[in-house]
């Protein structure tokens, strides 16, 4: 009774609700809290909601009651006020205080805004200090410390200066920005949820960190791994468990990745590459996507908010702990890997940020100070060499210190093992307002270079290159950019950078499919791509070998679609790559005779099996093993549905065979002493082959390459390629007291694709006995489309 009389009170024509009083309370409760509509940035002081519902059970414990009482605003945040230090740059815990330091050169004033995470979204500002230019500046750096209650307490930075694109300036005092360096980022908990009044931008701040943020790292120490021994798996957190049948606790999040970590032992991965998971946000395309009935997000990550904060929306915990939640989780994943021997690199985009051209937001960088952080044109234009509207500055001192400082944090902070670097042809391009003085010293003669000009020697490069943190770990570049500079190959490396080789991705498409002219090219391919790395002092480790990747078609859909099939992405079928390499074995879409079904099978063991047995290091992308499907998508960087979620029912059915062909091949090359050697292979160890031993096919027309390699392991391995419509019977070469023996045949039908120790033994010798007769003669046939492996073993028929 007391339930009804009061929301009578307070809310006319009210009609009782159909759940409990516990959960009505509780529902009341919210209402009476509730945000208010979207508006800019208000200091308000400590003003504070009126009302509170206090619930308590009575005496006798048999009914609940609810009074409205008047809340009295919060005493104000008392904190004490000191000039702070310059560095290090972001919030730092010392002293019994925090100290904040921000760099802007261009603005005119600046305050610090603190703000309590009841205020964070009605855009209030609880508490606002400004910044005396005499006391709180040095140099280009603002700074204070600060002593007091930063319990529930975030921050921002508000600048004023002018507004004026065409200088390159774009200061506005209605925005909060975020710190480059903020560690965690409060905004949205979850995951495609919008903010308050429907924004896809709501206010975010940064986490005032505290020296009381502790994680267990259970001595915790980095792997080490020699390169050369990783097989790199490609994946997306959120696409990893989200999908139902992963029956995962934590489904698209850290701890999800977690549980499937013995999973990926058992395939032989030993490295992960993680797709963007800095902060981002994944409502940046938001709209309803008429062809599918769902939402457009950012999916793929790939337009970075905060470089220091890990994805809060990847965590379970969301933004709980204040958004620290997340940073322990990534942490957790970090660990429990290493725990497995599997080591963690992340793929990061310093090519350019989330705030895009003219027309986007004002978030963080762009707000502090526009024409440090991007490359601009003279009137204030920006150059657009990443296709996403802006260019990261990346050799300009200030932007080039941020980026160092950053990967340094996530080595020794959240013990990551390396970095893919995102269109890191940008890295190399010189930055806006070019001044060799400022760079180099002096003034170099004939020095003419101009914004985004590629340099020999890149600043940045170099610095990563020579810091005694960076230079140990794993750096992959992509080494292209979307302003035609393509630099595989070409690459500044100090020894000790590898690349994305796309190159052979390339030409093992265009082999294996069948089209003349590369049979040259796939074996240098094998070799590790001595023709791009070998005259630069780099090894066959320095390539990062791969047939599909996130961009592109899945490996099942590169054998199934000669065309990309991009409507559901709402843009025509005009967005993605049109030049794939890509054959769809006789019929277009997943609906094809079985003779195609089974073609399509072969070649994809044909593209596993040349991954695996090629010199430097494998990836391939999560999915790819089970044979995932895209529909002939390309680009589904939009989709946060079927298309990218790894389907773990696909996997774990029948016809996922070749999750086990995969499995065995990993552990083959974990085993081969010879598939991952520290140089270049020679004529001492491999031998080339045609139709005959000791002949090989280099004409336009050859679709044949067979080798011999000797390994300390297993002897010597027969490895060949027949991607010719024509099925061929080949010489083996003759090893007198020894005999030739298969191993893998991608030609049979699973499981005698791959005869390990898992097939009954009575089989395995069935199996072998049917090409006894042509392995007397020191023969054996192969099917069109198909790879082997044959082993030598010692003849005991002698």
């Amino acid at each position: 009774m007391e339930l009804y009389l009061l929301h009578f009170s307070l809310t006319p024509n009210y009609c009782p609700p159909k759940f409990t009083s516990t959960k009505y309370l509780k529902c009341w409760k919210n209402k009476l809290n509730a945000g208010l509509p979207s508006k800019s940035f208000a200091n308000t002081g400590t003003k504070a909601n009126s009302f509170v519902i206090l619930n308590n059970a009575s005496e006798r414990g048999d009914a609940e009651t609810a009074v409205v009482v008047e809340k009295p605003p919060p005493r104000p945040r008392r904190f004490e006020f000191f000039p702070g230090h310059p560095t290090p740059f972001g919030a730092t815990p010392r002293d019994g205080g925090v100290n904040f330091a921000v760099f802007s050169s261009t603005a005119s004033s600046a305050s610090l805004c603190l703000i309590s995470l009841s205020d964070l979204p009605e855009k209030r500002v609880t508490k606002e200090i400004a910044l005396n230019p005499l006391t709180n500046k040095t140099g280009d750096v603002w700074h204070v410390f600060l002593k007091g209650d930063f319990e529930d307490m975030v921050y921002g930075y508000r600048f004023e200066g002018s507004f004026s694109p065409e200088d390159g300036l774009y200061f506005d005092s209605s925005k909060i920005l975020i710190d480059p360096y903020a560690k965690a980022i409060v905004s949205r908990g979850e995951y495609g949820t919008l903010g308050p009044d429907e924004e896809c931008w709501p206010q975010m701040a940064s986490v005032v960190p505290s020296t009381s943020d502790e994680f267990d790292w259970e001595g915790d120490l980095p792997l080490k791994f020699p390169q050369r021994e990783l097989v790199i798996y490609e994946m997306h957190v959120r696409g990893f468990t989200r999908h139902e049948s992963s029956n995962s606790k934590f489904p698209g999040t850290y701890l999800g990745v977690v549980e499937k970590l013995d999973y990926l032992k058992k395939l032989g991965v030993n490295c992960i590459e993680l797709m963007p998971c800095h902060d981002f946000n994944e409502l940046e395309y938001y709209s309803y996507n008429t062809v599918l009935g769902d939402s457009k997000m950012n999916f793929w990550g790939y337009s970075t908010i905060n470089y220091f904060s890990p994805m809060a929306r990847y965590s379970s915990a969301g933004i709980g702990n204040y958004g620290l939640g997340a940073v322990n989780e990534f942490k957790c994943l970090v660990r429990e890997a290493h725990k497995r021997g599997i080591e963690v690199i992340m793929d990061v985009v310093f090519n350019h940020t989330a705030e895009g051209n003219e027309q986007g937001p004002i978030l963080s960088f762009r707000g502090l100070d526009n024409s440090v952080f991007y490359m601009l044109a003279p009137k204030g234009e920006y150059y657009n060499y990443s296709g996403c509207g802006n260019t990261f500055n990346c050799n300009h001192p200030i932007v080039r210190q941020f980026i160092v400082e950053c990967l340094r944090y996530w080595v020794a902070e959240m013990h990551v093992d390396g970095f893919r670097f995102d269109l890191a042809s940008i890295l190399t391009r010189s930055s806006s307002l070019w001044d060799a003085v400022n760079v180099y010293g002096n003034v170099i003669e004939g020095d003419t270079l101009t914004t985004g000009t590629p340099l020999s020697i890149p600043p940045l490069i170099d610095m990563i290159s020579n810091d005694p943190i960076l230079r140990g770990v794993k750096l992959i570049a992509e080494a292209w950019d979307c302003g035609g500079l393509y630099q595989v190959g070409m690459f500044p490396h100090w020894g000790i950078w590898s690349e994305w080789n796309g190159k052979y991705r390339d030409v093992v498409r265009q082999f294996i499919k069948g089209t003349d002219g590369f049979s040259g090219a796939l074996a240098e391919c094998l070799c590790g791509s001595p023709n791009l790395y070998q005259e630069g002092g780099r090894k066959p480790w320095n390539s990062i070998n791969f047939v599909c990747a996130h961009d592109g078609f899945t490996l099942a859909d590169l054998v199934t679609y000669n065309n990309k099939h991009n409507l559901a992405n709402g843009e025509d079928n005009k967005d993605g790559e049109n030049h794939n390499n890509s054959w769809n074995c006789g019929q277009e879409g997943e609906f094809a005779s079985i003779y195609v079904k089974k073609l399509r099978s072969r070649q994809m063991r044909n593209f596993f099996l040349c991954l695996m047995v090629s010199q430097g290091v494998p990836m391939f992308y999560m999915g790819d093993e089970y044979g995932h499907t895209k529909g002939g998508n390309n680009n589904t960087y939009c989709h946060d549905n079927f298309m990218n979620y790894f389907r773990w029912d696909k996997m774990e059915e029948a016809s996922s065979d070749f999750f086990r062909f995969c499995c065995l091949m990993t552990k083959f090359r974990h085993e081969c002493e010879s598939l991952g050697l520290k140089d270049f292979p020679t004529a001492e160890r491999l031998q080339w082959h045609g139709h005959a031993p000791g002949m090989p096919d280099w004409s336009e027309t050859s679709r044949f390459v067979a080798f011999t390699l000797i390994d300390s392991v297993n002897g010597e391995l027969y490895i060949a390629f027949n991607a010719s419509h024509v099925a061929v019977t080949i010489a083996l070469p003759d090893r007198p007291g020894h005999r030739w023996e298969p191993l893998v045949d991608t030609g049979k039908a699973a499981p005698f694709d791959f005869l390990a120790d898992d097939i009954p033994q009575f089989q395995r010798e069935i199996a072998i006995r049917q090409y006894a007769h042509f392995l007397d003669s020191n023969l054996y046939p192969m099917l069109s489309y198909s790879s082997i492996i044959l082993l030598l073993s010692p003849d005991h028929n002698i």
